[in-house]
């Protein structure tokens, strides 16, 4: 989850919101000892069930985080060989110690940083849903919609009801021209594209100073196309679950048995072919693939059965806009013999799935958890459901996130970290524009423009300067289903008044819990929200080789994707634009294709290989980020020699970058990030980076044939 994957090609919210994972939370820059025990119903240990909706206790469950310092030595196994496996030796430790819990995926040193401050922020919130007179406007919305959301009575006596509108909408549709303006209304309502396609606002790839729309595709339940198109015997059997799945929830809104898994059949068969049309994941990382701006007449006359007009007419865009950008052309071509082809009963089988589906987080607890046993349960190996508190605190930070991320910065981050953490940046960049400089492989044309970029790069730390307003969001007490609708609807207006402006270029694409950090080309900023700078990934309280081993190698891995296939292809001002030499961009894809080989050998579960077309992007970051912390450590510290605690400045340094990676995921969640996660397993996001670098095998003394020793090592950067 660390050093997230580039962020964009995909209009991100309004029409074409994507399914959020709210699973990235942060944790305090102190260090104060934990308060009394944890509740055991709602904060249990891993190897206990959680009680999804128990009620929550009404006291602050959490006043102090524990602290757990950036290189920590209980969690390594001092065992092991670090050149036979570094993984081992660093997070050996750890992974015996931390058992995957029942309500979770996978567990990492990320994800406990991001239960613990969940249960922070949850105390936070059950403060704010107090009702009093001296509450702020900020206090009132979150904590009103989090009281809403863990209203479980509420929501239990509603049950179906709230959706109910929606499915009269459905049954009310008398012609498939009218799919126009009800599509318009949902893209609005619901988050995800899963609404037969997406749409929203994105930067023009060729003016990247202004924000145009863009419809891209979608209309899928499953998580990726090639759930859809795999031949396997598991890729069969999971079309079968879905099947079942579908049927289910059908069954929940009031259809007959036979109905309902007849409907769920012509929901596979729809989705196939939107499936069928759309771009892979690995197609999708060249932006070349994605940039096709035309008119709107001329987008028009692709899918000319689908309704345009009341469509942009509910986005309140018609006449303001003459141009868009269209990811994929023949997808919109495939759905316009899809709209031919299908007729409207069906059409409305297909809606009525993606209204339960879109809603279902929303709605009683029989919903609830017919979608965790499909998504979570089935696609994931999840055992357990989250307790509701932790459920509803994501839903804050998702619909009200900055909101949030006021009260969260406000006692977390301190500007000595935000201090400190600009310093490291600039020292790193420095160690780029120099390795830039020192490059063979490049010429002196390419390093001049390359190092322009560089120095373009906005860095963004902690959180945004100015705040979203969010008074214009109506939020009610004992109105969840309501509540979350209107946030959506609030965002995906929002998303949509940026057309035809000129882009914002200080916007953020995370809020400040968020344990994690991304670079954005077209933005052509690195963004490291509050969350990701705390220990044990940022730790004041120890030497600089740990932090710049861990916080550094991720300022390193953020900024080498303005260099990367993807990132390289835009100019500093973010317009998508070639400007490298053919001999440079050729020189470029034979040191990555070295990575790509490399990786593509790596086993992530059964007989399953990284697919590394789609990770060679975070693979390669991991690698020159690694040595750009390095060389910027060793700028800022020349004299730093003496050993402390056993390890020496250098072997500090690799801890330190590798304790961030600790992990332990079921296989399941294995064999779909293998589908649909851009970054590698953690284990060869350590070991194999290790294995490429001179600079690991000097500190560790490993002989030349050591595992962690490349005898045909990568080098990029």
């Amino acid at each position: 989850m660390k050093r997230a994957a580039i962020i964009v090609f995909v209009a991100t919210t309004a029409f074409a919101q994507q399914n959020p994972d709210p699973a990235q939370k942060a944790r305090p820059v102190e260090k104060p000892k934990p308060a009394a025990a944890k509740p055991s119903d709602t904060a249990p240990p891993p190897k206990e069930a959680p009680k999804p909706d128990a009620p929550a206790p009404k006291e602050h469950p959490l006043t102090a985080l524990p602290y757990t310092p950036s290189l920590d030595v209980p969690s390594m196994d001092l065992t092991a060989n670090p050149c036979a496996d570094f993984y081992q030796y660093t997070c050996g430790g750890w992974m015996k110690n931390n058992p995957v819990p029942p309500d979770q995926a996978s567990w990492s040193v990320y994800g406990k940083v991001t239960e613990e401050n969940e249960e922070y922020l949850w105390g936070i919130l059950l403060e704010d849903a107090k009702p009093r007179a001296d509450r702020t406007v900020v206090q009132q919305k979150i904590g009103d919609y989090f009281d809403a959301c863990t209203d479980i009575d509420k929501i239990e006596q509603l049950g179906v009801r709230p959706l109910q509108p929606l499915l009269d909408e459905i049954a009310g549709l008398k012609a498939k021209y009218e799919l126009g303006g009800f599509i318009g209304k949902q893209h609005l309502r619901s988050t995800g594209s899963g609404w037969i396609f997406g749409f929203g606002s994105t930067q023009d790839y060729t003016d990247a100073s202004n924000v145009i729309a863009e419809a891209s595709a979608g209309g899928l339940g499953l998580p990726d196309r090639d759930y859809y198109t795999k031949t396997d015997a598991k890729s069969k059997t999971i079309r079968d679950q879905y099947l079942a799945h579908v049927a289910s929830m059908l069954e929940l809104i009031g259809e007959s048995k036979t109905e309902a898994k007849t409907d769920a059949a012509t929901v596979m068969r729809i989705e196939t072919a939107l499936a069928k049309a759309s771009l892979t994941r690995v197609e999708r990382r060249n932006p070349y693939n994605l940039a096709h701006k035309m008119t709107v007449a001329a987008f028009s006359r692709i899918a000319p059965a689908f309704e345009w007009k009341p469509y942009l007419a509910t986005a309140g865009i018609i006449g303001k806009i003459s141009t868009l950008n269209v990811t994929e052309p023949k997808f919109f071509a495939a759905l316009q013999k899809e709209l031919k082809a299908v007729p409207l009963s069906d059409w409305k089988a297909y809606l009525r799935w993606h209204a339960v589906h879109s809603r279902a987080p929303y709605l009683s607890q029989k919903f609830v958890e017919e979608d965790f046993n499909f998504y979570r349960k089935t696609l994931r190996g999840v055992k357990a459901i989250p307790p509701r508190w932790k459920r509803c605190v994501q839903y804050v930070d998702r619909d009200l996130g900055e909101a949030l991320g006021q009260e969260f910065v406000a006692r977390t981050f301190t500007p000595e970290t935000k201090a400190k953490t600009v310093e490291m940046t600039k020292l790193i960049e420095k160690a780029m524009e120099d390795e830039i400089k020192s490059l063979d492989w490049m010429t002196p044309a390419t390093k001049t423009r390359a190092i322009e970029k560089l120095h373009a790069v906005a860095n963004k730390v902690g959180y945004p300067d100015k705040w979203r307003d969010y008074s214009p969001l109506k939020i009610e007490r004992g109105d969840y289903f309501g509540n979350a609708t209107r946030a959506i609807v609030f965002e995906s207006q929002r998303d949509l008044d940026k057309i035809g402006k000129p882009v914002d270029r200080s916007e953020w694409g995370m809020t400040p819990p968020t344990v994690n950090a991304y670079y954005n080309p077209q933005m052509n900023d690195i963004n490291f929200p509050a969350g990701v700078l705390q220990p044990p990934l940022y730790d004041p309280k120890l030497d600089d080789a740990p932090n710049y081993g861990n916080t550094g190698s991720t300022i390193g891995h953020e900024l080498t994707h303005a260099f990367d296939d993807e990132g390289r292809q835009f100019d500093g001002q973010g317009n998508l634009k070639d400007w490298w030499t053919p001999a440079d961009a050729k020189a470029f894809e034979e040191r990555v294709n070295c990575v790509r080989e490399q990786y593509a050998s790596y086993t992530i579960v059964d007989d399953i290989k990284i697919n590394s077309k789609l990770t060679s992007g975070e693979d390669v970051a991991d690698l020159g980020g690694t040595l750009l912390a390095y060389l910027a450590w060793k700028a800022a510290d020349p004299n730093e020699t003496q050993p402390i605690g056993g390890f020496t400045p250098d072997q500090r340094f690799f801890i330190g970058f590798a304790q961030w990676a600790c992990e332990n995921q079921r296989p399941e969640n294995l064999r779909a990030n293998a589908i649909t996660n851009p970054h590698s397993p953690g284990k060869y996001r350590i070991n194999g980076i290790v294995s490429d670098l001179p600079q690991f095998q000097k500190a560790f003394n490993c002989p030349a044939n050591s595992p962690m020793v490349r005898s045909k090592a990568c080098q990029v950067w």
